[in-house]
């Protein structure tokens, strides 16, 4: 049971949440719109079902995987639902007024709740951070700040650096890491055996967040690949062998790093995720399932090391205390990920302007050819480019 709320805190928290909800109500009424227009049914149920599993991981998923801490179990689920359900409601207005930038009507579709709730995910995870060390009022302030930076963030790369919505959607890990990060640094203090106390877990509620571990992990890949109308099947396939190679890398250094080879919950909690992401932001570039399988082997390593060791380091030298583990499970595999996307897009680049000059090469050989050996044709060598360029997926 978590700790009792002030008087002032009781009377605070129902009427301004009330209020808050009235506002929204008045904004929906005076600014929103239904689309009206018609729609292919098959494409209104495939994005009902890609919102179907992405409300599952946000209100399961996240909702189970912070109820491991003794004291907080009960408050992680219901302050997750809480969240999910309000940052939903302001991204949809958010994201409407950034994406038109006039004082028109916002157009709600079925993708644009899509698209909300997938960027309530931020919340949920910072949340992770600073559970056990923010009330519910402060939560729902840090929900209001961080959603409205990240849309803002989101509209600057889509309209400046041209960036694509899942790119600018999959730069969420790393934001919402570092972010949490911070709002929990704001609020650090001494590590004293009172405080101690409200980090402990149990083995039954570790149980309950491995069923929330469990719930990410199946859905994950409709996560990365929500926002790929072409591509869906390739981010699909990359998602799940880093999730697969990211948890057998999880459990085997878990079980090594511990004198009689026992496996640690609080390793595996977050670790077995670190995979999806990792891939996420490059997860439609792979080709080849085995890069998505070291980008997790990878990720693995990483989120696992840091559950060993950067948890005493972050409270010794930084006064940090990361109450779920938000950096070593999504802000390094994170930032893995966007190393990994840029190395790819660089490799594509190349590839294209040697593809480029090869086939003008091709042609040049082909005006103009030699005497004594003769040259193949262009379509004769151009048909040995497959074998240079051989994607193992079928598009």
């Amino acid at each position: 049971m978590g700790s009792k709320y002030p008087p002032s805190m009781r009377g605070c928290l129902p009427l301004w949440t009330l209020l808050l909800v009235v506002a929204f109500i008045v904004i929906f009424f005076f600014f929103t719109s239904y689309d009206t227009s018609s729609q292919d049914p098959k494409e209104l149920t495939d994005t009902y079902r890609v919102l179907q599993d992405v409300t599952i991981m946000m209100a399961l998923g996240f909702g189970f995987i912070n109820s491991s801490l003794r004291r907080y179990g009960w408050s992680s689920m219901a302050f997750n639902l809480f969240l999910l359900a309000l940052t939903v409601q302001w991204a949809v207005l958010l994201n409407g007024f950034l994406e038109q930038l006039s004082p028109q009507k916002v157009v709600i579709k079925l993708s644009s709740i899509k698209l909300a709730t997938m960027s309530a995910m931020s919340v949920l995870i910072s949340a992770g951070a600073v559970l056990g060390k923010a009330n519910l009022v402060q939560l729902v302030l840090m929900a209001l700040v961080e959603v409205t930076a990240f849309g803002v963030m989101r509209m600057i790369q889509a309209k400046y650096f041209v960036k694509d919505d899942h790119v600018n959607m999959m730069h969420i890990h790393v934001f919402a890491a570092y972010f949490g990060l911070m709002v929990a640094w704001s609020f650090r203090r001494p590590l004293h055996g009172r405080m101690m106390e409200k980090y402990q877990t149990e083995k039954r509620s570790s149980l309950f967040g491995m069923l929330g571990t469990l719930f990410l992990w199946i859905f994950w890949p409709s996560f990365n690949s929500a926002l790929l109308p072409n591509e869906r099947k390739n981010a699909m396939f990359n998602t799940y062998y880093a999730l697969a190679v990211s948890t057998v890398t999880a459990i085997s250094v878990s079980s090594l790093a511990h004198p009689q080879g026992k496996i640690n919950m609080h390793h595996i909690h977050n670790a077995v995720l670190a995979g999806g992401v990792a891939v996420g932001t490059s997860c439609y570039l792979i080709r080849s399932p085995w890069l998505a399988m070291v980008l997790g082997l990878v990720a693995g390593l990483i989120s696992t090391g840091g559950a060993l060791s950067l948890t005493m380091r972050f409270n010794n030298m930084l006064d940090l205390h990361d109450t779920s583990g938000v950096y070593y499970t999504f802000g390094l595999p994170g930032l893995l990920g966007e190393i990994a996307h840029i190395v790819l897009i660089t490799l594509q680049d190349d590839w294209t302007k040697s593809t480029s000059f090869l086939i003008w090469l091709l042609d040049f050989k082909q005006k103009h050819p030699r005497k004594r050996s003769p040259v193949r044709s262009r379509d004769s060598l151009l048909s040995l480019l497959p074998f240079f360029v051989n994607d193992t997926y079928s598009l």
